[in-house]
């Protein structure tokens, strides 16, 4: 069975493992740049941004999808710098 792919990256990931890590990598402000819902820009966290995210399937994939994009390239370098090392 090959089990290459985007599932990988998430296999064994919680909703709340991915939204930590995107909160330490990138902070709320950025969050809420990159993806418009209004858990991330108005009084955030992570137990109100888990409930909106758990009850609704668009915007879990949104984070889902940038959590893959973000980490996708962490088997060759460090996941929180630039692939020459820059932050």
């Amino acid at each position: 069975m090959n089990t290459s792919g985007n599932k990988d990256l998430l296999h064994g990931v919680t909703l709340e493992m991915i939204l930590t890590r995107l909160v330490e990598r990138y902070g709320w402000p950025e969050m809420s740049r990159r993806i418009r819902i209004n858990c991330f820009a108005k009084d955030p966290s992570i137990k109100s941004s888990l409930t909106f995210l758990r009850r609704t399937p668009w915007a879990r994939e949104k984070v889902e999808g940038l959590y893959r994009w973000t980490f996708r390239a962490s088997q060759g370098h460090d996941v929180h710098r630039g692939p020459r090392g820059d932050v």
